[in-house]
């Protein structure tokens, strides 16, 4: 026999070795430049999906969810929400949507369209095999870098009437990309009365909204108080009083009713004297909390349990108001702004417990009747009636105003203001690009990409408005390479021009968050080079080695 060489013996050894299993059979395992590429042509086709909604002549997306629900949406984060997607690094940019909306309330589809922009022009580097980690030094510099300057460009708004104004253009350039920007200007200062009417830490759980189908968008109106629908009422109902001054107001959890037999109970009785007894007992018990709440000098009994007819009937012949069955939420805001408390029982009610406002009344709005309190005592808060012909366009116009009343927080608070409608970002991009020509070697080209990736938004806005974006952008580096920092694009005139004249405003700190969440977004998604997915157990089936049940 003849004896095989010693590289040729450890190669058959090699051969034989039984693999070495880590991962239970079904596991998906990727890795390498591959999984980083496939990652980020995942978050580019999530992007490609809310891409279009960008801007005021941005498009909107009809989302039909597996009950059949409907949603008719242009916000990037509704519609992310409801996507469902099973793609794990592209999840990534669900959640940057979904910060910024909770964060700032705005540019949820700026954050997403820039992160994908980044990972776009951070591709050929990786296919030209690039360390992902060169590119995640190079960006977080270039973003603190892009912070620093953002935050010098900012105008601050001094005065408040100026102020005011500032508030008010910032809601419009909100509003203007929205279904309702036809009348961004009325819903632009409804919020920001809304806000105004706030305290000083602007509480956003004390600005309630109510959907009223029917009647004109117009129709819509701010009340400063409470506003919530009439609840389900007993006969004589009618009888009681529908408009009280300074009244106290009861906020009970008690059910003012006679109340049932239990099922199955037995009762023993002997004569008819004792049934009787038993019958007043019952009338008596319900009496009795009558009249404490009555001696309380509360006019106004809420309660989220039922009301019956006889209660109502006793409450309208001593001219107080009572209504059953109010919401939780509703009780809550009334009781958050009133004062009081939500009682359980009535044996030791009294006037502490017991709220206030300054004027009470029931109107009829569309086709429900809706009750007012005004002149809250204990917390500044308010309710905007919304009214609109079909259900997904009022809760579209919700969606929308809850944006602008968080640009408008956010704005009050941190008072500084940029130019909209890609001035910043090309003002940005400029700065960036001149800046990364002082750096020496090859993270230069990395400064460079990051820089252009901010283009992208004044470019996707002239594509969504139906403008040769080539000339516009062409016109937009000449005006800024001149020292015109606010040149952008009014999308209305379609022309460029100087947007901080043209009062095109937006929080810096929108600009500031979205930049910030997009580039950890991107180092994120860089950083991943290798997908772990574990096999899905069947539903209803058993885990391997536990048999089913018979």
């Amino acid at each position: 026999f003849r004896r095989l060489p010693p590289s040729s013996n450890s190669q058959s050894a090699k051969m034989m070795a039984p693999p070495i299993i880590l991962l239970k059979d079904g596991t998906e395992n990727k890795q390498g430049k591959q999984q980083i590429i496939s990652n980020i042509n995942a978050c580019s086709v999530v992007a490609d999906s809310v891409r279009t909604t960008l801007g005021p002549r941005g498009m909107d997306k009809l989302i039909v969810d597996s009950k059949g629900k409907t949603t008719i949406s242009n916000d990037g984060a509704t519609i992310l929400k409801l996507l469902d997607i099973v793609f794990p690094a592209a999840v990534v940019m669900c959640d940057i949507a979904k910060s910024q909306d909770a964060e700032v309330g705005d540019g949820t589809t700026s954050v997403v369209v820039l992160a994908a922009e980044l990972l776009k022009r951070s591709k050929p580097f990786i296919d030209d095999g690039v360390h992902p980690q060169l590119l995640i030094r190079a960006y977080s510099k270039a973003s603190q870098e892009a912070v620093r300057y953002l935050d010098s460009l900012a105008v601050k708004i001094e005065g408040d009437a100026a102020l005011r104004d500032m508030l008010v253009k910032c809601a419009m350039t909100t509003l203007s990309s929205k279904l309702v920007s036809a009348e961004r200007e009325h819903f632009a200062n409804m919020c920001v009365d809304a806000v105004n009417v706030l305290d000083e830490r602007l509480p956003l759980n004390m600005i309630g909204m109510k959907r009223v189908p029917g009647g004109s968008l117009l129709e819509s109106r701010l009340v400063r108080g409470i506003a919530f629908q009439k609840a389900f009422s007993y006969a004589g109902f009618e009888m009681q009083p529908k408009t009280y001054a300074k009244p106290l107001i009861a906020l009970l959890n008690i059910e003012l009713e006679l109340k049932a037999e239990k099922e199955n109970a037995e009762m023993r009785i002997a004569s008819v004297d004792e049934f009787q007894k038993i019958v007043d007992a019952e009338w008596n018990i319900l009496y009795e909390k009558l009249k404490k709440i009555h001696e309380a000098g509360a006019k106004i009994v809420l309660s989220k349990l039922p009301i019956g007819d006889v209660a109502t009937q006793w409450f309208a012949d001593r001219d107080m108001f009572c209504a059953g069955r109010i919401p939780q939420e509703d009780l809550d805001r009334t009781m958050t702004a009133c004062g009081g408390s939500i009682l359980t029982t009535v044996s030791q009610i009294s006037k502490d417990v017991l709220g206030e406002c300054d004027k009470f009344y029931e109107q009829q709005v569309g086709s429900e009747r809706y009750n007012f309190f005004e002149g809250c005592k204990k917390a500044q808060a308010c309710t905007i009636l919304l009214r609109g012909g079909s259900e997904q366009f009022i809760a579209e116009t919700e969606r929308s105003l809850h944006d602008a009343i968080m640009i408008v927080r956010r704005a009050k608070k941190n008072d500084s203001i940029v130019a909209g409608g890609g001035a910043i970002d090309m003002e940005l991009s400029k700065h960036l690009r001149e800046h990364a020509k002082t750096i020496a070697g090859k993270e230069q080209f990395f400064w460079q990409a990051f820089a252009r990736s901010f283009e992208i938004i004044p470019q996707q806005l002239c594509y969504n408005a139906g403008i040769d974006a080539t000339d516009v952008l062409n016109k937009l580096r000449h005006k800024h390479a001149k020292g015109e920092k606010w040149a952008g694009i009014d999308i209305h005139s379609e022309e460029v021009k100087d947007n901080m004249m043209a009062c095109i405003w937006e929080p810096s700190l929108v600009k500031k968050n979205a930049l910030i969440s997009a580039v950890e977004a991107t180092c994120l998604v860089l950083s991943i080079d290798q997908t772990i997915k574990a096999p899905r157990t069947p539903s209803g089936g058993s885990l391997p080695g536990f048999p089913q049940q018979g």
